[in-house]
């Protein structure tokens, strides 16, 4: 039996009761459909069937499911129903949002060299793990960017793949296509210009927002939010305001994740205390502090900055100095004003759309909870 029709074939979603518990729903779909993928790759070699096991369980093992949430609610905002085949479709299609995810984090951990994630092991140091562990010849550190760039792309052609066997009708996979394939360019040119980025030393608040709009917002609010719209048939008009709205909720989003990255609490973000600076990110809260200290001339400010980022060999105590830095020169409150901003303009813009409850309360809610967090 071809694997499209098996994956539409899941018993556990239960329609009825999704939006009491979506990240639930989420979860049960996900894990029966990365069930099925993985007896498929069991029947090509046990190998593959292991490192495949190893992608199911990073998937299901973390994450809130904020882009399926946002996906449901936009098909909810554009008269999508709450139960029936198509709502149970449109679930489905919104998983395909877990694993690009899945591609882009493991990816990212790949690229910024990342030892953590969620407080586990990323997935290349999993497998470096496993390489020194079954006492294989070669470079275990190889070996284990070898494994995750395999798996991050397999995560990327099931999200396909479950996207086009969700079961939605023809009209609506056509419309979801308009965003889907839309986000897959942009979250990759965000990635790309991160790490143009780091290597330029481009430290300008225009290039860390640009960076934040495609690599962020993009692929996390604003177009899962049109994907669950189109599938539903929205109208321009509705369309319109759910990208303004999911835009700049998008890029609060990654604005308060900045700032988590300084100052989280490791045990909330699952990643170590200062782990941007020492990736090098250059965002919008470096970039406001640069800004300032160049503004006011201080070279010492500017020598401490550019001496932390990425450092790998960054301690606390210089993490503390940074951390002192960025709030004495003003970037925490800054950026803190601006997604305040942001969150009030996406506000507007869906009030102005007048969407039918409970998706206007759900959507208020939501971007309360992506905008105010502690990881």
């Amino acid at each position: 039996m071809p694997a499209s029709h098996l994956v539409t074939e899941e018993t556990d979603i239960d329609p009825t009761v999704v939006e009491s518990d979506l990240p639930g729903q989420v979860q049960r779909s996900l894990a029966e459909y990365l069930r099925v993928r993985g007896a498929e790759a069991a029947e090509l070699d046990p190998a593959f069937e292991s490192a495949t096991g190893e992608l199911a369980e990073f998937v299901l093992g973390g994450g809130k499911r904020i882009r399926p949430t946002f996906a449901w609610w936009g098909w909810r905002a554009s008269g999508g129903t709450a139960t029936g085949e198509q709502a149970t479709a449109m679930l489905r299609a919104a998983t395909a949002l877990e694993l690009l995810q899945a591609c882009a984090l493991v990816h990212d951990d790949l690229i910024d060299d990342s030892d953590t994630r969620r407080g586990k092991p990323t997935m290349h140091r999993t497998f470096e793990q496993q390489h020194h562990a079954g006492g294989y010849r070669g470079d275990g550190g190889r070996f284990g960017m070898a494994a995750a760039v395999l798996l991050g792309d397999l995560a990327l052609s099931w999200a396909d793949d479950r996207l086009h066997s969700a079961g939605l009708p023809a009209e609506s996979l056509v419309r979801t296509l308009r965003p889907w394939q839309a986000m897959r360019t942009e979250v990759l040119a965000g990635q790309y210009l991160d790490v143009l980025g780091q290597f330029r030393e481009d430290e300008t608040p225009q290039a860390a927002l640009q960076i934040c709009r495609l690599k962020s917002a993009s692929y996390t609010v604003q177009r899962p939010l049109e994907l669950g719209a189109e599938a539903a048939g929205a109208d321009e008009s509705t369309l319109r305001a759910l990208r303004r709205f999911g835009s700049d909720i998008g890029v609060a989003f990654q604005l308060r994740d900045d700032l988590l990255g300084v100052f989280g609490d490791p045990e909330l973000t699952g990643k170590p205390a200062g782990d941007d600076l020492r990736e090098g990110k250059r965002t919008l809260l470096v970039a406001e502090a640069v800004a300032t200290a160049r503004e006011r001339d201080d070279r010492q400010a500017l020598d401490l900055l550019r001496g932390v980022l990425a450092d790998p060999e960054l301690d606390e105590t210089r993490i503390g100095r940074a951390m002192q830095l960025l709030t004495d020169l003003g970037a925490v409150d800054a950026v803190e004003k601006r997604i305040g901003e942001l969150t009030g303009s996406a506000m507007s813009a869906l009030e102005s759309a007048q969407l039918a409850e409970p998706a206007a309360t759900r959507l208020s809610e939501l971007a309360v909870a992506v905008t105010d967090r502690t990881r």
